[in-house]
C-alpha cells in the first residue's frame, strides 16, 4: 500500500481507502432506500480487519449511513487505534414527519458530532465532512462555525466538505475563496470527471482530496449484466437500469478492456488506477463490505502511462458525457 499526505493537513492516508456506506446494512427513510441491502456485521467486520491487514489506514463513512450503524461498526472494529483514520459527515437526518431532512444548524452539528464520537468510540474524528451542504448553508454560515468551534474544541482534527455528485463547482469556489476548510471528498471515476476542474485550484490552496464512488456504483468493475436485479432496499435497485448497464458494458469492452489487458489487470484495477493517475488525489475510497473485496480493489492496481491516463480522460467528452446524463435523469 503506498500512502500520500492529505492536503497540508498532518494525515498521510492510504491511497485506497474503505467506503463504508454499504457496511451500514439496509436502511429506509421516508419511503426512500439510503443502503445497499442487507448486511451481515460478521462478514463487515472481518472486512475491516482484512483492510487494515492490506494497509488501509483511512476509513469513511458517515452518519446516515445505516442510520448510524455502519459509525457503530468501526467503533467497534477500530475504536481508538491511533493507527488508522477515521472520516465522517453530518447534515442528514431523520425529519418530524420521517423523512429525509438537511439540518446544518449550529446546534444541530455539534450534537450530532458527540453522537458520532460516541458511536466511533473515538475522542476526535479525523476529518468531518458536511454531507453534501449545498451553498445556501454555507453562505448561511451556522454550519461553519460548528465546525470552526468544534476544531478548536478539539473534538475534530481537521473538516471539509463532500461535495454534490453533478454540480460540484458552486460550493467548493465558495470554500476555497473564502479560505474555509481542509478537504473536499468529490465523485470521480470515468464515467463522471466533471470534477476534475476543481484538483488543482484545491490543491493549491492546501485542500485534501477524497474521491468517491470510483466505480460508479460498480458498473466500471464490468460485473452486471443487463439482466441483474438488486435487492429492493438496495439503492442501485431503481439506479442502475438494463439500458444504463448495457451502454456502460458496450465502452468498456471497446476501449477499455484493451488497456486492462495490456496492463495485466482487470477493470477495477485501471478504473481505480486512473484515478489514483490525478497527483491531487490524496486517497480513494472503493465501497468495502466483505474480504473479497478487499483484495480486488488493493491488488489489481497499475501505474498507467501519461499517454495511456490522457486517452481514458479524453473518454469523457467521446463517450461517457451522453451515459453520466443518462445517469443524471435516473436519479
Amino acid at each position: 500500500m503506498e500512502y500520500r499526505n492529505f492536503g497540508n493537513s498532518a494525515l498521510k492516508v492510504s491511497e485506497i481507502g474503505f467506503g463504508a456506506w454499504a457496511i451500514g446494512g439496509a436502511a429506509n427513510v421516508g419511503g426512500v432506500e439510503i443502503g445497499w441491502g442487507p448486511s451481515d456485521d460478521s462478514v463487515s467486520e472481518a472486512a475491516v480487519f482484512s483492510a487494515l491487514d492490506a494497509g488501509i489506514n483511512f476509513f469513511d463513512t458517515a452518519d446516515f449511513y445505516g442510520l448510524g450503524h455502519s459509525e457503530t461498526l468501526l467503533g467497534t472494529c477500530i475504536g481508538n487505534n491511533k493507527e488508522t483514520l477515521i472520516a465522517t459527515k453530518v447534515g442528514q437526518k431523520i425529519g418530524k414527519e420521517g423523512n429525509i431532512e438537511l439540518d446544518y444548524s449550529k446546534e444541530y452539528l455539534i450534537e450530532a458530532c458527540e453522537a458520532s464520537l460516541k458511536r466511533l468510540q473515538r475522542e476526535t474524528i479525523d476529518f468531518y465532512q458536511l454531507h453534501v451542504a449545498r451553498l445556501a448553508h454555507l453562505q448561511d454560515g451556522a454550519c461553519i462555525k460548528a465546525m470552526e468551534q468544534l476544531k478548536k474544541e478539539g473534538k475534530i482534527r481537521y473538516w471539509g466538505l463532500s461535495l454534490n455528485t453533478f454540480e460540484p463547482g458552486a460550493e467548493a469556489d465558495f470554500m476555497l475563496k473564502g479560505g474555509w476548510g481542509n478537504g473536499f471528498q468529490l465523485v470521480l471515476n470515468m464515467i463522471n470527471q466533471l470534477a476534475v476542474p476543481l484538483l488543482q485550484p484545491s490543491v493549491e490552496k492546501g485542500m485534501g482530496i477524497i474521491a468517491r464512488m470510483p466505480l460508479q456504483f460498480g458498473l466500471l468493475s464490468g460485473k452486471y449484466r443487463p439482466d441483474a436485479r438488486f435487492d429492493e432496499s438496495d439503492h442501485r435497485n431503481k439506479r442502475l437500469t438494463p439500458a444504463i448497464i448495457e451502454r456502460t458494458l458496450d465502452i468498456l469492452k471497446a476501449d477499455v478492456v484493451p488497456i486492462a489487458k495490456q496492463y495485466n489487470t482487470n477493470l477495477a484495477g485501471i478504473a481505480l488506477s486512473f484515478i489514483l493517475g490525478f497527483p491531487q488525489v490524496n486517497t480513494v475510497i472503493p465501497g468495502i463490505r466483505n474480504t473479497d473485496q478487499v483484495q480486488k480493489n488493493t491488488g489489481f492496481l497499475v501505474k498507467l502511462s501519461e499517454p495511456d491516463h490522457q486517452y481514458l480522460q479524453q473518454l469523457f467528452e467521446g463517450k461517457w458525457k451522453v451515459l453520466l446524463e443518462i445517469i443524471r435523469r435516473q436519479g
